[in-house]
Parts: C-alpha cells; sequence; structure tokens
C-alpha cells in the first residue's frame, strides 16, 4: 500500500463546524445570551457549506492522483503514546472517506438550511434556536471526525461524539419527560455496542502486537493482517454450543465485536429500538441522524473493515444475515404505522438492514452506494415529512390527514419524489440501481449459507417498502379531508428557506442512482464509476458480483421480477388506501391479532423493559442501592463511625462533665498531686 499524499486540507473540513460549535458554546455558557438569529445562522450553516467547499476541493485533489496512489493525509499530533502504542490525532482520505464526507457535509448542509424555516417558530427562553444550531454542527464535526479519521482510537472519538450529540438533539425539548426519556434511551442502548467497539479495538491491538506490528492505523492494520488472518482462539466451556466450538478464528470474533458496535450505531436487530423513539428530537434532527450521519457509522465502519470480514467468514454470514432479517422485521412494523415519522424511521432500520446484507457479501461498493443513495431519498422523505408537520400544526397521525394535495401540491411532489426513490422504481429512481446492487450481491454470495434465501428476502422486503410508502403518500395526500375544517383553513405551503432543500433532493434522488448503475441498465462500458472508484479501497473482496459474473440479459430478469414484486406492492397500496379505503380497517378487525403484533411493534420494547429494564432498576435499587451505597457505604463506613462516637460521648464522656465547679476543683488537684507523684518518682 503506497504512502498518503500529505495535504492540510483536511483538518479544515471538521475543524470549521467544530469552531462554530465552540463560538455557540462559549457565548452561550460565559455570556449566556444568544447572538441575533441572522448570526447564528450565518456561522452555523455557513461552517458547514464551507466544510463542504473544502471536502470538494479534497476530492478534486484526491481523484488527480494516480489511482495506486489515492490517498491524503493530515497529521496534527500524536494523542497518545506509551511504550509500543500511539495513537495520532490524523486525518485520512481516501476513496470512502471521501464519499462519507462528501455525503455529509452536503446532505448537512442541505439540512442546515432546512432548519432554519423549520426552527423559525421557536421562541424558548432557554436560547433554544442558538443551541440547535451548536448541538447540529457538533454533531456534523463529530461524524467527519468519525470517518476521516486515520485510526481506530480517534474513530472512536468521533463514535462517541455522535452518540453524545444524539442524545443532546433527540432530547433537545428537554422540558417534556418523554423526550428526555428517549434521548437517555438512545446514550444507553449505544453504549451496549460501544462495548463491543472497545472489545474488538483490544482484541486487535493485542494480537497485531503480538505478531510484533503495534498499531491502530488503519493502513497499517490492512498491511499487518496476514500475520493475524489464520490465528484461532479456544472459547469457553459454557459456548461449546456455538458452530465450529472449541475453536474460533481471532478474526471471527474480532469481527462480531465490531459488528456489535456497528449493530447498537446502526439500529439492528436487537439494539435496534432506540432509532423509532429518536422521532421524539425536531424533524431535522431525524434526517441528520437517519440520513446522513449517525446510523451510517456502522455500516461504514464494517466496509472500512471489509479485509477482517473477508478473513472472517462466520462473522460475515452473521452480518449479512442479521441485515436481512432486520431488513423484513422492520418493513413488517412499518405497514401499519400511523405516525408519519415512526413509519420513517421503521424504514430507515429496514434500508440499513439492507446495507448490512450488501457488505456482509462482501459487496461493500454496493453497501456505500446504498448509504449515498438513502441519505438522498431519506433526507427527502423526512424534511418533506416535516413540511407537512408545520401545515398541519406539529400533528403527526397518518390517520388525520388526507387530501392535502390541494393544499400543499409542491410538498406533494418533493415527497412523490422520495417515494419513488425508495421505492426502486426503475431507471427513475436512485434506489433502483444501489438495492440492484444488494440484490444481485445476495444472490450470487456462494460463501454465505442459504444466500439465495437472502436474495428472496430482500425481494420481498422491496415489496413492503413500496407499500408502506406509497400508503404514507396516499394516506397523506390523497382521499378524503380528514383533518378539521379549521386546521384545513391554516394548511399553507413552506417557505423558499424550506423548499429550497427539498427540491434539490428531490432530483437527487430520482437521478442519484446515475452515479454507479450498472452496464445491464446503461448501454456504456464501466460505467459503474461509483464501483470504481471504491475499488481501490475494496481490492481485497473476493466475492461478489465480480468473482461471480452474470450476463446482462439475467441480471436484467432478476430485476424485472424485483420490480414486479414492488409494482404489486405500490398497487395494493393504491387499491387499500385510494380505491377502497374503508377495506384496511375490516382487514385489521378481520386478522386482530396480527394486526396487533404489528401496531404495537411485536412488543419487544415491553419485552425489554420487563425482561432487562425493570430487573435492572429493581436490582439497583436494592442491592446497589439501598445494600452497598445506603447500607454499606454511607450507613457502615461514612455514618458508622459518627455513630460510635456519637454514642461514646453520649454514654460515657458526658458523665465527666457535671457542671459542678467543686468537682473539676477536686479533680485538678488530685490529678495535679498524681503528676508531681510520678516527677518526684
Amino acid at each position: 500500500m503506497s504512502e498518503a499524499h500529505p495535504s492540510e486540507l483536511l483538518r479544515w473540513i471538521p475543524a470549521l463546524p467544530l469552531a462554530s460549535a465552540v463560538l455557540h458554546g462559549l457565548w452561550l455558557a460565559l455570556v449566556r445570551r444568544p447572538f441575533s438569529r441572522g448570526l447564528v445562522i450565518a456561522l452555523s450553516c455557513g461552517a458547514v457549506i464551507a466544510a463542504f467547499g473544502v471536502s470538494c476541493l479534497a476530492f478534486v485533489e484526491l481523484i488527480r492522483l494516480p489511482e495506486a496512489e489515492r490517498a491524503l493525509a493530515d497529521g496534527l499530533f500524536t494523542w497518545i503514546g506509551s511504550d509500543n502504542f500511539s495513537a495520532e490525532a490524523a486525518f485520512r482520505l481516501d476513496a470512502l472517506s471521501a464519499v462519507m464526507i462528501l455525503v455529509v457535509t452536503g446532505v448537512g448542509s442541505l439540512i442546515h438550511v432546512y432548519s432554519i424555516g423549520y426552527m423559525d417558530d421557536d421562541h424558548r427562553e432557554d436560547r433554544g434556536f442558538q443551541r440547535f444550531f451548536c448541538y447540529l454542527n457538533l454533531f456534523t464535526f463529530a461524524m467527519l471526525v468519525l470517518v476521516l479519521a486515520d485510526n481506530l482510537v480517534f474513530t472512536f472519538l468521533g463514535w462517541e461524539g455522535v452518540g453524545l450529540c444524539s442524545y443532546l438533539l433527540i432530547g433537545f425539548w428537554y422540558s417534556d419527560r418523554f423526550y428526555a426519556y428517549c434521548g437517555s434511551k438512545a446514550f444507553i442502548v449505544n453504549r451496549i455496542g460501544d462495548f463491543g467497539f472497545l472489545v474488538g479495538t483490544f482484541l486487535l491491538f493485542w494480537s497485531l502486537a503480538d505478531a510484533g506490528h503495534p498499531t491502530l492505523a488503519f493502513h497499517e492494520i490492512h498491511a499487518a493482517f496476514p500475520a493475524i488472518a489464520d490465528a484461532t482462539v479456544r472459547l469457553p466451556d459454557w459456548l461449546s454450543f456455538l458452530p465450529g466450538a472449541p475453536d474460533w478464528k481471532l478474526t471471527t470474533v474480532i469481527g462480531l465485536c465490531f459488528f456489535l458496535g456497528a449493530v447498537g450505531k446502526s439500529a439492528q436487530i436487537p439494539l435496534y429500538v432506540w432509532l423509532p423513539d429518536a422521532m421524539a428530537g425536531p424533524t431535522p434532527v431525524s434526517a441528520l441522524i437517519h440520513a446522513a450521519t449517525m446510523v451510517t457509522a456502522g455500516v461504514y465502519l464494517v466496509c472500512r473493515l471489509g479485509f477482517l470480514y473477508d478473513a472472517a467468514p462466520g462473522a460475515a454470514a452473521t452480518v449479512a444475515w442479521v441485515g436481512a432479517a432486520t431488513a423484513l422485521f422492520a418493513a413488517t412494523i412499518a405497514l401499519v404505522q400511523t405516525d408519519i415519522k415512526k413509519v420513517l424511521a421503521y424504514s430507515t432500520v429496514s434500508q440499513l438492514g439492507y446495507m448490512f446484507l450488501a457488505a456482509g457479501c462482501g459487496a461493500y461498493s454496493a453497501a456505500i452506494f446504498h448509504v449515498v443513495t438513502h441519505a438522498f431519498f431519506k433526507a427527502l422523505l423526512f424534511l418533506g415529512a416535516g413540511a407537512v408537520i408545520l401545515a398541519m400544526h406539529h400533528e403527526q397521525d397518518l390517520t388525520k390527514y388526507g387530501g392535502l394535495r390541494r393544499h400543499i401540491p409542491r410538498v406533494h411532489l418533493v415527497l412523490l419524489a422520495g417515494v419513488i426513490g425508495i421505492s426502486a422504481i426503475p431507471y427513475v429512481s436512485a434506489g433502483f440501481f444501489s438495492k440492484d446492487e444488494i440484490l444481485l450481491s445476495a444472490f450470487l454470495a456462494e460463501h454465505v449459507p442459504a444466500n439465495r434465501w437472502l436474495h428472496a428476502i430482500g425481494v420481498v422486503t422491496g415489496g413492503l417498502t413500496a407499500f408502506y410508502m406509497f400508503r404514507l403518500l396516499f394516506l397523506t395526500f390523497y382521499g378524503q379531508e380528514r383533518a378539521t375544517r379549521e386546521t384545513l383553513g391554516q394548511v399553507h405551503e413552506p417557505g423558499a428557506v424550506v423548499m429550497a432543500p427539498l427540491y434539490v433532493l428531490a432530483v437527487l434522488s430520482l437521478v442519484g442512482g446515475y452515479l454507479g448503475p450498472s452496464e445491464a441498465f446503461v448501454p456504456i462500458e464501466d460505467a459503474n464509476s461509483f464501483g470504481n472508484f471504491l475499488a481501490p479501497v475494496f481490492a481485497h473482496a473476493g466475492h461478489g458480483q465480480g468473482a461471480h459474473p452474470v450476463t446482462h440479459a439475467t441480471e436484467r430478469w432478476m430485476a424485472a421480477g424485483a420490480t414486479a414484486v414492488a409494482a404489486i406492492g405500490i398497487l395494493l397500496a393504491a387499491w387499500l388506501y385510494v380505491g377502497r379505503p374503508e377495506l384496511p380497517a375490516r382487514i385489521a378487525a378481520s386478522a386482530r391479532g396480527a394486526y396487533r403484533a404489528l401496531a404495537n411493534k411485536y412488543w419487544i420494547d415491553e419485552l425489554y423493559d420487563a425482561a432487562i429494564v425493570r430487573p435492572l432498576v429493581a436490582f439497583s435499587d436494592a442491592v446497589l442501592y439501598r445494600g452497598i451505597d445506603a447500607g454499606l457505604i454511607d450507613g457502615a463506613a461514612v455514618n458508622g463511625p459518627a455513630r460510635a462516637v456519637r454514642a461514646l460521648a453520649s454514654g460515657g464522656l458526658k458523665y465527666l462533665q457535671s457542671g459542678l465547679a467543686q468537682g473539676y476543683l477536686v479533680l485538678m488537684v488530685l490529678g495535679s498531686a498524681l503528676l508531681l507523684g510520678w516527677l518526684v518518682r
């Protein structure tokens, strides 16, 4: 692997949003009065837009280099140094991180601009407007550090940073107890995944150091990886039921640890429960978390460590199957949700499952391609939903919408573009090209057990996605008006500052897939420019489409089959929610058990609450608080000596103090006589 070319451009990409966040934070903490709204907007939006501009310059500098030398580096200082371990505060830009920074800063800039209009009516007395943009800037900084970091330790700094910012933004309206709870839930659930990340990092460094290569820099890990690729570890006896026990490849254990971290950040089974509750935050936060930043961090990590998963087929298969199961599971829940943001939240969980399905099959380029297209249409869907919520005076219940296309036609058109984008309509949606790559990779991944079932799950999930997204569209904009006459009389189109980002995202949702279409659909040699750009980063991948080619005709037939399933979903949604709107209620009544299970999200939250949360709270109260803290520490260690001294004083010493002067005089004389006698003797 060639050395990276030095470039001081990289440090400015995260530094600009950080500078804005620090300035906001210091001003609010020390002066305790907000900036004017114009200054807040100029600083916050200007910083992210400038970061996007610098990212574009760095991207141009990168692509000017020969393909074999495409890497830029910017070292700041040695952050941690001890014996044979060191972690640099350093940035490295290659094709993968270049794609990620363009998405984070590009889509993030649009979300910042949209936030100006969305948060305009926030006039509370807690300096909320400036605080909100401070958190957004800090979130952007943390995500940029995560994807630009040269090593795992620096990556973990950004990893924890986005977790902290998600807590601050989800619970932004902290005066509402439920919103504060949702922010805490996201923070706590992510700590479980972070434990896996840390253990994986420790194991990886320990094994490399033992092999004579003590490093955690990504490019150095890749170069030294053959030294540990075949190492094995012995599992403890209580894990003897696992496949392949008692000896597992070390890479499998490390890969599963890092995947646990990815499961937490990217909301996969079983740690997905925080993400639907993240809807408690303002809608721009939902767009930022769900589209451009936090939830893609796990996908990025797995793809960045793709060489590790290539050497750990067990871990890779786990990634693929967990992704497929999550995609199908979340899609079924989204079928019946009535909160417009909850539908989109479960859609995000499902689409992230698609990305992990591709990554587990070794199709890392396809996974990142779907990260990009998903950022376009999911940001559009959330921001478009926010425009509907604004128009309906913060009403989020789909059953109270209906017929809104006559009142907000421009919002209807941009949301239609987003629905088309996610539903994978051939040639006119970004999602079509990226989903086709994912489904094809699953079909060809013969190294993954039961890969044809993975392909089938992906196709069925695509049909469900088309159904619930068009259901959302029809319930919102078509059919009978279900809102009150007073509400409808006040519905109006959002202002230009809200609509402008939606127009940009609508175009990208329709044509963004042409960044890397398959040659099967575009008769141009090497049409998949996106995959070709990422190829040097993923040259290690030995599976996937490239290793098991199919004819273009076969690929087109497979895409036609997936499209037919999606078309069935669209037609079914049109029939149920436009043609026969009374049928859904009848179907729900006749299949009451299934409907209740879906509407209540399979009672997973209730199960976690009963099996984990309440027992932990009861144990903490009875043992940790009452037994150890209040009983042992406060009661015995602190109050115990105090009670003993008090008992000694009240039970014995107080009798020495009678208050009679004659008694004190006698004691003084006796004492003096005894002292004198002792001295004479």
